[in-house]
């Protein structure tokens, strides 16, 4: 008999990602989606429509997660308002990350009582681990200055773990997509800061093995993450990246990037995960290969060309920065 599995947010980096990997298991499993009703993410689930369930409808609504929480055997919960758009919307990221996670633990009390819950939260429940990077479960959750994702995300999970449902965290480290594109939030992460990233495609695998998985995962918290073959300082992590994108060194002063009050560090008990779900396949070389990749030469000619205006333009979004010219 197959599974009967819903995915939120299928139109985010890691769960379209989780769902092209879905989409290859439906002799095994039953798929239905819960994506944002816009023309962008129709554009992008249009091609699966034949092949599993797409539900387009907004997790803020009762009547949507009653619909979506019938007749399901194990839950992946991806959908979530993340920075930078959460840093400025906060009543948006509290309705969407607590109250559509309560929603839907509600209605999957009501409707699939015996559902299996897998929640995708965040690094950033640990805060800022400048002075004590090496992290692992059980470390105090406490949440960076007006950081609304990880405060919605600490919300959430105790909501979880105090519900009937059975169910599982993965606390995702730093997950890079090869098309992963430079942001303004870039700079809110200080230089010396340690990171131990994770591929999309590694962390899909790893919410999919979880699926048959279930009975060593329930009741239980883990941190996600690539393990000890993706740890890096965040300053050279960025001059790869800069290098390999065609801006070459370093571009921006130290200045533009904060220096205290955001997230990420070395999972101390990384591998606690992938001894159940074996899924840690790539390494940091990897990411900046399939980072170049992705990229391709034309766009790395462009970057080397524009690179004067590129460059001004991101230092000129810059809080950090602008803090320091005034």
């Amino acid at each position: 008999m197959k599974k009967r599995i819903l995915l939120t947010g299928a139109a985010g980096a890691i769960g379209h990602e989780i769902l092209k990997k879905l989409v290859s298991l439906t002799e095994e499993h039953q798929i239905t989606v819960l994506v944002k009703n816009s023309y962008k993410h129709r554009k992008l689930l249009r091609k699966f429509e034949d092949s599993i369930e797409v539900i387009y409808g907004d997790i803020r609504k009762k009547e949507t997660t009653d619909i979506i929480a019938k007749d399901k055997d194990v839950v992946l919960h991806l959908a979530a308002v993340i920075p930078p758009e959460a840093d400025f919307k906060k009543q948006l990221t509290e309705e969407v990350n607590y109250g559509g996670t309560v929603n839907i633990v509600n209605s999957l009390e009501k409707f699939s009582p015996d559902a299996f819950f897998i929640y995708s939260s965040s690094i950033s429940v640990y805060g800022d681990r400048l002075e004590n990077p090496w992290i692992k479960v059980g470390d105090k959750l406490q949440a960076s200055p007006h950081d609304e994702y990880a405060r919605t995300k600490i919300k959430a999970e105790s909501f979880i773990q105090n519900s009937k449902l059975n169910w599982t965290i993965f606390r995702l480290t730093a997950i890079m997509h090869p098309s992963q594109k430079f942001d303004p939030l870039m700079f809110h992460m200080p230089l010396d800061t340690k990171m131990e990233i994770c591929t999309t495609s590694d962390t899909a695998t790893a919410f999919i093995n979880a699926i048959e998985k279930t009975s060593q995962l329930n009741k239980r918290t883990f941190n996600l993450s690539g393990g000890k073959n993706c740890r890096v300082q965040y300053a050279e992590f960025l001059e790869k990246c800069f290098k390999i994108s065609g801006l070459g060194n370093q571009p921006f002063p130290s200045e533009a990037y904060a220096t205290s009050d955001f997230h990420c560090g070395y999972y101390e008990d990384s591998e606690e995960l992938n001894q159940i779900l074996d899924f840690q396949k790539d390494t940091i070389n990897d990411y900046y290969e399939q980072f170049g990749n992705e990229m391709g030469q034309v766009k790395i000619n462009l970057a080397k060309f524009f690179r004067y205006f590129i460059i001004k333009y991101f230092l000129s979004k810059s809080d950090p920065y602008k803090i320091y010219k005034s």
